[in-house]
């Protein structure tokens, strides 16, 4: 039988005790899984190594859990079902209010995680931690998400809506937001009455611990929320579990095809949203200083590891000469590790991340593009041993090229010039993403004409990384979004992934109903 262990021992950290630094762990704990609202350690060999991406000193180990532990994580969230589906919604947004509040209490401890196993500066991973926040804040107007519809259709008779959950519900989360994305599906989850199986990366699972235990201290029942670990392996036990409904993924196009095609093919709801090639297009009327600072923000910022990240622009006319001063602007920038004060960006996540990403620059030197501001090869006195890639600006780009084609998914920025408005939207939409894009101008007519003919799902007008905030929806499309991109991510949209309606019409003859005789006494209710 697995170990179970207290919070403290399975996670090392409280709300006022956490990392700080990046300073080397004397001896780093394996990474628990949870079941029944209890931390226990897996029995499995085969273990993941976490680095810290600015030392590449060992974090933690993530187990590779055994096919047993799985299963009694699915057990555990069926067999609470029932019990929860059956909780009101009033008692259900209760314990959410105590979430949120928790999750405010342990804002600074959840992002020094972030920036400890995943690199992000830690104003960034305060960032990451408020996304994710206002996800669980909106989804407190659970009561009303839930609230059905009803008419009278004929006389004596009418038809009810009633929304439903689906059950046991999983959700296979990235590294690039640990703790946005696991909280863009628990709150929704469970608010609608579902039980989760959470499976964080295994690159950087810290927050997610840590959002669970904030459950249970908030008052989810055993069993609503459990975590598993685990690379291959796991992701396919999840799609092929009957007993799961439903699958959240968000993360790389290759991973999100085959999870959307084998869970779609075992009968699941599959929402997958996937990579991107975002572009801004810069007009001669636009505020300079205001884009070109909105446009190294969105570039470089998070280490360009996001799927919203500006990672091509698309100089209109004259703006082409812009270019050397956004490149004098990205030189300022300061990488370092993410603990420092005044650090702009910090590591990618991974040695590996960070080879593939030089292997993208050079193939655009090859392919003789000219690289205006090289990141290769940087490194921080301080941290020497990080997986270090600086800001990099590269022009005379095509869109024949690799650096062009591929998301690079680092703090690389690929600039291509254009003549006109029309070109710039015909270019953006013949990239086979769609997940989002920016204009920058101060011509509501170009605007205008630039959002009715564009073919991204999100859209920014002088935004350069508009997502929306969860009283609406991600909104990605083309091959951004697996399946075409009918369910969406939190909003009214993720409520609808996550519950079935159920129609139901009822007739009541009225003249069946036994005559009254009408009385006068003070009515008791019995």
């Amino acid at each position: 039988m697995a170990q179970s262990v207290t919070p403290q021992d399975a996670l090392g950290t409280t709300s006022t005790v956490f990392p700080r630094s990046h300073e080397r762990i004397a001896n780093p704990k394996d990474t628990p899984y949870f079941i029944d609202n209890e931390f226990r350690l897996s029995s499995a060999g085969e273990k993941i190594d976490v680095h810290d991406p600015a030392t590449n000193n060992l974090v933690t180990r993530v187990p590779q859990m055994t096919r047993d532990e799985l299963t009694e994580a699915v057990a555990s969230a069926q067999r609470a079902f029932p019990a929860w589906q059956r909780t009101s919604a009033i008692a259900r947004q209760q314990i959410m209010f105590r979430y949120v509040a928790l999750i405010r209490e342990n804002w600074d401890r959840l992002a020094a995680m972030i920036t400890l196993e995943q690199g992000k500066t830690l104003a960034d991973a305060k960032g990451d931690v408020l996304r994710g926040l206002q996800v669980a804040e909106a989804a407190c107007a659970g009561p009303e998400y839930m609230k059905g519809e009803v008419l009278e259709v004929a006389r004596d008779m009418e038809t009810r809506t009633y929304r439903e959950a689906l059950g046991v519900v999983a959700a296979i989360c990235p590294f690039n937001f640990p703790a946005m994305i696991p909280l863009w599906c628990i709150p929704i989850a469970t608010i609608t009455g579902n039980t989760l199986v959470l499976k964080p990366s295994e690159r950087d699972p810290g927050a997610a611990m840590i959002l669970v235990e904030l459950a249970a201290q908030a008052g989810f029942p055993k069993g609503v929320i459990n975590v598993v670990h685990g690379t291959h392996d796991t992701v396919n036990f999840l799609l092929d579990a009957p007993e799961i409904k439903a699958i959240s993924f968000v993360g790389s196009n290759k991973a999100g095809e085959y999870i959307f095609a084998r869970g779609s093919a075992n009968g699941k709801r599959v929402q997958a949203n996937l990579g991107a090639k975002n572009h801004a297009l810069v007009m001669p009327d636009c505020d300079k200083d205001s884009a070109l600072d909105a446009i190294i923000s969105a570039a470089f910022g998070a280490a360009g590891q996001r799927c919203m990240a500006l990672s091509v622009v698309l100089f209109a006319g004259e703006t082409k000469h812009w270019l050397p001063e956004l490149v004098e602007r990205a030189k300022a920038l300061r990488v370092d590790g993410g603990f420092e004060d005044g650090a702009d960006l910090g590591p990618v996540v991974t040695p590996q991340s960070k080879s593939r990403i030089e292997t993208l620059i050079a193939s655009a030197e090859a392919e003789k593009a000219t690289i205006l501001l090289d990141g290769r090869g940087y490194k921080p006195k301080s941290y020497p041993d990080g997986n270090w890639v600086g800001p990099t600006v590269i022009s005379d780009v095509r869109s024949s090229m690799q650096c062009y084609r591929e998301e690079i998914f680092g703090p690389v920025l690929v600039c291509l010039n254009v003549d006109s408005l029309d070109e710039g939207i015909d270019l953006i939409n013949q990239n086979e993403y769609g997940n989002g894009t920016a204009v920058f101008t101060s011509s509501g007519a170009v605007a205008e004409r630039f959002r009715k003919n564009i073919e991204a799902g999100q859209v920014g007008i002088n935004v350069p990384i508009p997502v929306p905030l969860p009283m609406f929806s991600f909104t990605g499309n083309k091959r951004s979004v697996a399946g075409g991109g009918a369910s969406t991510f939190y909003g009214r949209p993720g409520v609808n992934f996550y519950t079935q309606l159920k129609t139901v019409t009822s007739k009541w003859a009225s003249r069946d109903a036994p005559a009254a005789r009408t009385g006068l006494a003070m009515p008791t209710n019995q």
